[in-house]
């Protein structure tokens, strides 16, 4: 049996090494993004299709995947006039892997399903570079039948998938995921720096902590940010950290849930971009410490 054509909609950081990884395992192709020179680029690298719209993109996939920066936009996406909803086939599955409050995929779901198509959440955890290699965590939420469907193409991409749970679960975990990673993030800052004032090289000092009892996979992926921060590309922009701590914030006021750290981090995070800008990397965190520090 031929492998079913996979959509991905939304050509950023991410949905562009989920394409690649998907291209490199032999998965037929079609991309859309709104900005379309930047699924041209890449579909003429991998040999992928193009789409003019998220329709048009949606019609010919059996799995239909979106990655997306923001709830306004995975609406925008789905519910448009030639957005995936007006499109997508009948017994396909649509999987949005953005993060994004639970709300969003489960006020989208009841117009997909009466496409005759499935739909599930199903955020990813790791890096671009654990991408490209298939080693992805996808948590995902929504019914098993649907998940079948996907799991040929989530094979692919990853080293684990956890089902959560109803629709929604899996943008509720990635979330309390992200609660974490903004945590270690603010404290590897803090203590990257107290290690450098106390005459300890910083890269050194990184790798300490990386061979720790605090070495995450994110320290094995975040060490350029970190130790130069100046030179390292950005993989994720504090802009996009703030984000994130907003919605974390709004999930936790919405089921009661005390969570001062979130907090905390946030305002660290907006300190951050108010001295370095919000287009910077979140690592950039501890270079906004070491200026305060000097003040």
């Amino acid at each position: 049996m031929a492998d079913p054509v996979v959509a991905v909609l939304g050509i950023g950081r991410m949905g562009s090494a989920l394409a690649e990884r998907l291209a490199s395992q032999g998965t037929p192709l079609v991309l859309y993004n709104r900005t379309p020179e930047r699924a041209t680029a890449l579909a003429g690298r991998i040999g992928a299709a193009v789409a003019s719209t998220p329709a048009e993109a949606a019609s010919s996939a059996g799995v239909v995947i979106t990655m997306l920066a923001d709830d306004a936009a995975v609406h925008d996406l789905y519910e448009g006039p030639d957005g995936v909803i007006a499109g997508i086939a009948t017994g396909a599955v649509a999987v949005d892997m953005s993060t994004v409050l639970p709300e969003t995929i489960r006020s989208i779901a009841p117009a997909v399903r009466a496409r005759g198509a499935g739909i599930l959440d199903a955020p990813v955890s790791g890096s671009v570079t654990s991408t490209l290699a298939g080693e992805l965590t996808i948590m995902v939420g929504g019914d098993a039948t649907d998940l079948e469907l996907a799991r040929p193409t989530f094979d692919r991409l990853a080293r684990r998938i956890f089902h959560l749970g109803d629709l929604g679960s899996g943008a509720a975990m990635k979330l309390a995921v992200n609660t974490v990673i903004f945590g270690l993030n603010g404290a590897v800052a803090e203590g990257l720096v107290l290690a450098e004032r106390n005459g300890i090289a910083r890269d050194l000092a990184y790798d300490v902590l990386a061979a720790s009892a605090v070495g995450a996979p994110m320290l094995a992926y975040k060490r350029a940010q970190f130790v130069d921060p100046d030179d390292a590309p950005v993989a994720f922009s504090l802009a996009l950290a703030e984000k994130d701590l907003g919605l974390i914030r709004q999930l936790a006021d919405a089921t009661g849930t005390s969570m001062p750290q979130a907090a905390t981090n946030l305002e660290t995070i907006r300190a951050a971009e108010r001295s370095v800008g919000d287009a910077a990397d979140f690592a950039m965190v501890a270079s906004h410490l070491r200026e305060e520090g000097r003040r």
